[in-house]
């Protein structure tokens, strides 16, 4: 059954609008209306990699929003799913979702969903997967775990480098997501871990929300993925610096403590079929140590 392009709510009625046709000062006001940290450019970065939807009042005030971020044919992740505190007990986040669901027909999904938006997904038919640890705070530069030199060198990303960590990222991810790691590339500070001109890990840190965020990170073990965060660290030692994780213990999880960042606040990676994100091949060499942001997982 189609989903209505209109929802009448107590006094007024709302009406969908792709996302690409409102100013990005509305999508900002959105998500400070409910405390989320992203900047008018984190928005753009998210158009750039994604299509979505916005609900819209009467005057052209932006309410809602949803998107959703193809990789391959068959997957994507959905996120930035926001309904203004005046909506939210009204079903236009069942109604957003009805919108997204029908442009992502056939696909397998993946959402990191927050406490508030767990019921709704569950209704929808997402299942709960891992727990992600949302870790910020400002940056220190700690000894944890960082005083052996790592087998192989860390060294900056270059342009070069790009065919292997789009590879790398493929076989962490579980699928190729050359559009996202391009689009990260080019914001971003990049390090890697080479062994015999081999690259074994890496990770990319840009500005984001409050100050920067380190992913994705993508690494074999805890001593590799420290090897390529540690620098990042150092770089913004004194400044805000988030991380998201699903390592809940182990070196890297406590390094990351270490160095500043708490775990602030969880969500849950919840799907909706068997996706690449949350069920990678067991015979994967490396895994997702840090998310590029919880929509693009």
């Amino acid at each position: 059954m189609k989903v209505s392009d209109s929802l009448r709510v107590d006094a007024f009625s709302m009406h969908i609008a792709d996302i690409q046709t409102v100013q990005l000062d509305q999508l900002h006001a959105l998500s400070i209306s409910v405390g989320w940290p992203h900047r008018a450019e984190d928005w753009q970065m998210l158009r750039e990699i994604g299509h979505g939807i916005v609900a819209l009042d009467e005057i052209g005030r932006v309410l809602g929003s949803g998107m959703w971020f193809p990789h391959g044919e068959n997957f994507a992740t959905v996120g930035m799913v926001i309904t203004s505190p005046r909506l939210q007990t009204n079903g236009a986040g069942q109604w957003l979702m009805g919108h997204i669901l029908e442009a992502v027909a056939g696909r397998e999904l993946s959402l990191s969903a927050t406490r508030a938006a767990r019921r709704l997904y569950l209704s929808l038919d997402f299942q709960p997967e891992k727990t992600v640890f949302q870790c910020q705070g400002i940056a220190r530069i700690t000894d944890a775990f960082g005083n052996a030199n790592p087998d192989g060198e860390v060294r900056p990303l270059h342009a070069g480098d790009m065919e292997a960590v789009v590879a790398l990222d493929a076989a962490g991810y579980g699928i190729e997501r050359r559009a996202l790691i391009e689009l990260v590339e080019l914001q971003s500070a990049g390090y890697g871990l080479f062994r015999d001109n081999a690259l074994t890990a890496f990770s990319f840190c840009r500005p984001f929300g409050r100050g920067h965020v380190v992913g994705p990170v993508v690494a074999a073990n805890d001593a590799d993925a420290i090897a390529v965060v540690k620098p990042h660290v150092e770089r913004q030692a004194g400044q805000f610096l988030r991380l998201d994780t699903r390592a809940e213990g182990g070196d890297f999880a406590t390094y990351v403590s270490q160095s500043g960042m708490q775990v602030y606040d969880t969500v849950l990676t919840m799907s909706l079929g068997k996706t690449p994100a949350t069920a990678p091949s067991t015979a994967s060499p490396v895994q997702i140590y840090g998310l590029a942001t919880q929509a693009l997982g």
